[in-house]
């Protein structure tokens, strides 16, 4: 019975030491200057605009951009159950906010976060810099995600928006992020 109650007792501890390592991690850091801001896809509303969530990703690499602190932006995603291409979608937007079509870069078959990977690194190398730009919660798996691709040159920012279901996405990647460790 002891034995029992202190795997409960490790287990419990190296969850919250992920999760709190997790949200440390997405929370703060300040990336520096890079060649791409690299935007994870999420939800395009069925009219075609981007969701609040997917909105704040996009203004996120904009703030990047205007700052020079990225020369490009590569913005990938899939084809939601709305139906319409979220890198598609997400540089259209930028497009409309002023960013010049030759400093953006479009992916729409990054499905998950490995086919982000997978796709920027097909396209642009291993030599380049990145930001990933997503939720907080999100940033320490997509940097592991490049890390595996053979990026060296990693580093993340996040969204200015937050809800209540982070909570639920944060305890996800727990899991989410030894999948990937475990199964590159």
């Amino acid at each position: 019975m002891k034995t029992l109650k202190y795997i409960h007792l490790i287990l419990f501890v190296w969850i919250l030491a992920h999760l709190t390592y997790t949200a440390v991690d997405g929370l703060t850091g300040t990336p520096p200057p890079s060649d791409f801001a690299v935007v994870f896809g999420n939800t395009v509303n069925p009219d075609g605009s981007l969701s609040p969530r997917l909105k704040a990703r996009v203004d996120k690499s904009l703030e990047l951009y205007e700052k020079r602190l990225v020369k490009k932006i590569f913005v990938s995603g899939g084809i939601g159950k709305e139906g319409h291409p979220e890198g598609t979608r997400m540089a259209e937007y930028l497009r409309k906010k002023g960013i010049p079509p030759q400093d953006i870069l479009t992916d729409d078959k990054g499905n998950n976060t490995r086919l982000t990977a997978q796709n920027f690194v097909e396209t642009q190398g291993k030599k380049s810099s990145v930001i990933v730009v997503s939720q907080y919660y999100h940033l320490t798996r997509a940097k592991l995600a490049f890390a595996q691709e053979g990026l060296t040159k990693v580093s993340s920012v996040s969204a200015d928006y937050h809800e209540k279901r982070d909570a639920v996405s944060l305890l996800r990647e727990f899991l989410a992020y030894y999948k990937y460790l475990l199964f590159p």
